[in-house]
């Protein structure tokens, strides 16, 4: 017996160790170029600089831009377009970080992901991207119901049509208590667009290129029509809540940036990766921050902040001006505008799967990329069969309350990976100081910051006692001063991320802070997830991980070991 206890006891830290020893692999440098021609299946180059400014600006603008300026501005009155502004600022952090890291890693897909296998380690890696893939099916299957529904209203304009089309087809009939919702028209809206991604990236370039490019135009019209129909007195008060309800409305508005990222896991695709990421992040945000901006300008001049309809402000506000042909226009926005999100949105999914292929934490079968189209169709077909099957058979809306997790814990550890990877060259080296190692001081300071991030958050949203914020503001800073005095940082290859540390650290505070502001069920759903992720690489990923692009983790413990 005592025998059989010690051999079961020698196992399972038999297994600990292989699992810590798996789990602390990091991707090489030098790997991130070669990771494709191992496979010799490569993705083509053949997306230019115009093209990924138009699949950032595609990602980003969808139908929102039409309904969430009018929503918010309900509570923030003309003070809306402060709040885009403060949301684009925070938006612009992030993205300066996904610059540097774009440019610093040109060769092969993965974004987010990828980062975080080269600047942490695999588990890490795994973790970030279940998050992101989440949200990423969860939003594809809620956009393409949204966007069936756009399609049946816009429809319904004709008399010949109205109130004619069941509700089956793309409205979503409830079956079994609600518990499955019918939709015809979402999944078949679904294989369209994944048989265009899947015939090649040119071609579906060129799709997302003249729908966002008819996107972006409408608005354009939508703006200049609205600018002769603005009456100033309407723009006073221009804080009628004050300055806590603009602060508000930017973490809600935040989200209608989100979709920059989606350039950096086109890395493979792009003809000049090295220049045109980071100049294709940055100029797409700054077009949707105009874009938002004017539009909150407008809506908010042409009819008194206290007036606007809830669903379609922008089209209730022109029909009440008389000019319905814009409300009209507005829905072709709408859908060309919802259209170009899910497309995008199925590109980085088969991306990001086809980069987990590759390293071995998936199957190989998503590795494959096709022949002759040079895309990804297993990864591909399976990202919209997934969404289809969602969207056809239940009605996520009501799961979107769980979003953005993985959107913001993508964001702050992209932000950390700036920070971590710069110590590379120079911390490595180093000994340790006092009783623990430079780098592990520095994972210190950063989950300092975003704990602070979580408390100040936590307090803001339940209006704790503004001690406690201040509190959490002040140990925050301390962590970043402790970061930046107390580590070397080098100059990356490329485009530079200005301000490194307090850029970085920034950002992280600020998507923390945000992610306080989520729904209790978005936390819980964090952690379970994080959970059954870990249990997947332990059972999985660990084992068929390819080991060839990763550096040991004993090569690297001296970063951290304790004295």
């Amino acid at each position: 017996m005592g025998g059989q206890k010690n051999a079961a006891s020698s196992s399972r830290r038999s297994f600990c160790s292989g699992f810590w020893s798996s789990a602390l692999r990091r991707k090489t440098l030098a790997s991130q170029s070669d990771a494709a021609a191992v496979h010799g299946e490569v993705l083509v180059r053949g997306l230019g600089l115009f093209e990924l400014i138009l699949l950032g600006i595609g990602a980003s603008v969808g139908a929102g831009i039409f309904v969430i300026t009018g929503t918010v501005a309900h509570d923030a009155g003309p003070g809306v377009t402060i709040s885009f502004v403060l949301a684009g600022a925070a938006c612009v952090l992030n993205a300066l970080c996904y610059a540097e890291l774009s440019s610093r890693f040109p060769a092969v897909v993965g974004g987010a992901y990828m980062y975080t296998y080269a600047a942490f380690n695999e588990l890490t890696a795994f973790l970030v991207f279940t998050q992101l893939m989440l949200d990423y099916h969860i939003g594809a299957a809620s956009i393409a119901r949204s966007l069936a529904s756009y399609v049946i209203s816009f429809l319904e304009i004709f008399s010949v049509l109205k109130g004619h089309i069941p509700s089956w087809i793309g409205g979503g009939k409830e079956l079994f208590g609600g518990v499955v919702s019918i939709n015809i028209l979402a999944p078949i809206l679904l294989i369209i667009l994944t048989m265009i991604l899947c015939f090649g990236v040119r071609e579906s370039s060129v799709v997302n290129s003249v729908m966002t490019v008819t996107k972006v135009l409408i608005v354009i019209v939508v703006i200049f029509a609205g600018s002769f129909e603005i009456d100033v007195s309407n723009w006073s008060p221009f804080a009628p809540n004050g300055i806590k309800a603009i602060v508000t409305g930017a973490t809600v508005v935040f989200f209608a940036y989100v979709g920059f990222d989606a350039i950096a896991n086109s890395a493979e695709e792009s003809k000049r990766p090295q220049r045109d990421l980071p100049i294709g992040i940055l100029g797409s945000l700054l077009v949707c921050i105009i874009l938002y901006v004017a539009v909150c300008l407008v809506i908010t001049g042409m009819v008194p902040y206290k007036f606007l309809a809830e669903d379609a402000p922008l089209a209730q506000a022109f029909t009440a001006k008389g000019l319905k042909f814009v409300s009209i226009l507005i829905s072709v926005g709408a859908i060309a505008g919802l259209t170009t999100t899910l497309l995008v949105g199925l590109y980085v999914q088969s991306r990001l799967y086809l980069g987990l292929g590759r390293d071995g934490l998936l199957p190989s079968v998503f590795a494959k990329v096709h022949p002759t189209r040079h895309t990804p169709i297993h990864s591909q077909v399976w990202v919209g069969c997934v969404a289809g099957i969602m969207a056809g058979l239940f009605n996520v809306h009501e799961l979107s309350h769980i979003l953005s997790v993985g959107t913001l814990t993508g964001y702050s550890v992209v932000s950390a990976c700036v920070i971590t990877l710069r110590w590379k060259d120079k911390v490595g080296s180093q000994g340790s100081r006092m009783c623990i190692s430079s780098w592990h001081e520095g994972i210190i300071s950063l989950v300092v910051v975003a704990c602070c991030g979580f408390g100040a958050g936590i307090c803001y949203r339940f209006g704790g006692s503004f001690i406690f914020l201040v509190v959490a503001i002040v140990i925050a800073i301390l962590a970043a001063a402790a970061l930046h005095f107390r580590q070397a940082y080098s100059d990356p290859p490329g485009f530079s991320c200005p301000g490194v540390p307090v850029v970085p650290i920034a950002s992280i505070f600020f998507n923390i802070f945000l992610f306080a502001q989520l729904h209790e069920e978005a936390w819980l759903r964090f952690i379970i997830v994080s959970f059954i992720s870990v249990g997947i690489y332990a059972i999985y990923g660990q084992y068929n991980a390819n080991v060839a692009s990763t550096l040991s983790s004993s090569l690297i413990g001296a970063r951290f070991q304790f004295c």
